[in-house]
């Protein structure tokens, strides 16, 4: 009897010469069998559907001074490009835990890190908030002696539609990095007073024209015009700075959008309250002389993390802490543009108990 053939499947196909779809672009979506092209993309400076490049990876690697036997964490796992830096770093000896609250992404991250040779005897994924990192320290029994936290949110979950994170296309209003759980940005926005609506863009992204986008967000409703998808957010935004000089529209637009979105992506993964604790928690889970990293990407994030430090070494928990932001390099941000809001602080943990 012959062995059954699974049937060819078709590529999807599209009009023109490039794709421009997310699910159309099956070639950036396949990285490992199109490597040449994917390649050629980075080069020009763009990344690739589906794909995050990882910042900063050198000035990481030069402090976190990983060594052959040590134990580590990624407090956010995402694409897994720093965390496979990092395990290059062990040389087969060591231990690194990757938390990711994405159950999607994560599982993708583990299977390229697993075909790459990297077994559960050398990494752990868990699907978990880093501010739960005293649970992991428990179960595992010992504390870590490098850690890093990315707060980026990936390019993979920017790219897909579906996800909802990006203004540029039509998707759901959905925003949460764990698409199986919790409130979307749709329906956290339809329950917002106005009054809520303006502290939130204020609060969390700084946004200039908060109380006339809460405003105009509160009169679609009263007119019963839905805000379910990213493009009927973006047209809401869009319309209460129709106020702005017609040559400052299309930028003003832009940057409200990015903040707006950045905004309730934070609301409704209560992502500084996550932050809070992660901050409070980490000198617990350091070992002494431990190192830890953190790459912010907006001025909320980064005087979160600058207080916390600062005020532990005062205490004399930490031993160093970071004097100025570290930035990536003009090189860094011409290969890839979502670094240039990047910065990196650091803390070394003391040796004394």
């Amino acid at each position: 009897m012959e062995n059954e053939q699974t049937p060819h499947k078709r590529r999807v196909r599209y009009s023109g010469t490039h794709p421009k779809r997310f699910e159309e672009k099956y070639k950036e979506l396949n990285p490992e069998k199109y490597a040449a092209d994917v390649q050629r993309i980075i080069d020009k400076g763009h990344t690739p559907a589906g794909m995050h490049i990882s910042i900063m990876v050198r000035e990481i690697l030069d402090f976190l001074n990983i060594q052959p036997g040590q134990v580590g964490l990624d407090a956010t796992l995402g694409y897994g490009g720093h965390t496979r830096a990092m395990l290059e770093k062990l040389q087969g000896q060591g231990h690194i835990y990757g938390l990711d609250v994405d159950p999607i992404e994560s599982a993708k991250t583990e299977k390229r890190l697993r075909d790459l040779g990297y077994g559960e005897d050398i990494f752990t994924r868990r699907l978990q908030n880093f501010a739960d990192i005293d649970k992991v320290v428990a179960d595992m029994g010992g504390r870590f002696d490098f850690i890093l936290a990315d707060l980026g949110v990936s390019s993979m979950q920017i790219d897909d539609p579906k996800r909802g994170f990006s203004y540029k296309v039509e998707g759901p209003l959905d925003l949460r990095l764990n698409p199986e759980k919790g409130e979307s940005g749709a329906e956290r926005l339809s329950k917002l007073s106005r009054k809520e609506i303006e502290h939130m863009l204020v609060e969390n992204s700084d946004e200039p024209h908060a109380e006339k986008i809460a405003s105009n967000v509160m009169k679609w409703r009263y007119m019963g015009k839905p805000i379910e998808t990213t493009t009927q957010f973006r047209d809401c935004i869009a319309e209460a700075l129709s106020f702005l000089p017609k040559g400052e529209q299309k930028e003003g637009v832009k940057k409200s959008c990015q903040r707006c979105f950045q905004a309730l992506r934070i609301e409704i993964n209560s992502e500084f309250d996550a932050l809070y604790a992660f901050l409070e928690k980490l000198p617990d889970v350091l070992a002494p002389g431990g190192r830890v990293a953190i790459l912010t990407f907006h001025s909320g994030e980064d005087r979160l993390v600058k207080k916390a430090f600062q005020a532990f070494q005062r205490l004399g928990v930490y031993s160093e802490v970071a004097r100025d932001v570290i930035r990536p390099t003009a090189e860094e941000c011409m290969r890839n543009s979502r670094a240039k809001s990047t910065k990196m602080r650091w803390a070394i943990r003391s040796d004394l108990e």
